[in-house]
C-alpha cells in the first residue's frame, strides 16, 4: 500500500491556512514546518512542497496543545 499526500506550493500553503507566504518561509519553515516531516524539495530542486497532511496534522497537534491561544503578528499568542 503506498501513502498518498497532496502537495501544495508556498501560495497554496497559505491560501489555505490563511497565512501570508512570507509569514510561512521567514516564521514557520524550518522553525514549526520541517523538511522532510512537512516539506521536501524534490529532485535536490529549490521548489518547495508542502505535505499537506503533515501541515495539518501539525496545526491540530499544536492547536490541541496549547488550547484557546490565538497567535500575534509579533509571533507570541494570546488567550482566546
Amino acid at each position: 500500500m503506498t501513502d498518498s499526500y497532496t502537495y501544495l506550493t508556498t501560495e497554496e500553503l497559505a491560501s489555505r491556512i490563511k497565512y501570508d507566504c512570507r509569514t510561512i518561509r521567514q516564521r514557520l519553515k524550518d522553525s514549526v514546518l520541517l523538511e522532510g516531516k512537512h516539506y521536501i524539495k524534490p529532485f535536490g530542486g529549490r521548489k518547495i512542497l508542502f505535505l499537506w497532511e503533515a501541515v495539518e496534522q501539525e496545526m491540530l497537534r499544536t492547536a490541541n496543545d496549547r488550547g484557546a491561544l490565538i497567535p500575534m503578528a509579533s509571533g507570541g499568542y494570546c488567550n482566546g
